[in-house]
């Protein structure tokens, strides 16, 4: 068990400005005991390193509905670039399963597709917490 709550950074990035479905993921994951980082629609990549770092977070769930989740592998070399490649991230909305392989090779935990059970993410994103916490120590050596 965690000592402190996982951290979780919740955004879109793009133009995508449909949010009802990460502010339903972001309530599930608050209600699962987790401290959720909530942003509007309309980041760029560059806020998103920069709230992950300034937050100290484990996670990030980017929703997409568009296709914004084609940003995500250049969201993924911007923070190894940023030291954050420990910090888990998943993607969650209208994927198409043959874009679900970049996304993964580029370096995603996770894809989830509408109609994903609110627990079973939630399990996941606590996962990945732990394991970004695990992690995180070795690159201070």
């Amino acid at each position: 068990m965690m000592q402190t709550p996982p951290r979780v950074l919740v955004t879109k990035i793009g133009l995508d400005g449909h949010d009802r479905g990460s502010r339903l993921v972001a309530a599930a994951l608050r209600d699962a005991g987790m401290e959720v980082i909530y942003t509007p629609p309309w980041q760029d990549v560059e806020d998103v390193v920069r709230l992950a770092q300034d937050e100290d977070v484990d996670v990030v769930g980017i929703s997409s509905l568009a296709t914004d989740h084609l940003l995500v592998p250049g969201l993924m070399v911007a923070l190894k670039r940023a030291h954050l490649d420990h910090v888990g991230v998943v993607v969650g909305g209208i994927v198409p399963h043959d874009e679900e392989a970049l996304l993964i090779e580029a370096g995603v935990s996770r894809v989830f597709h509408p109609g994903s059970p609110m627990e079973e993410i939630a399990r996941e994103v606590s996962q990945l917490a732990a394991n970004a916490r695990q992690q995180a120590p070795e690159l201070l050596d």
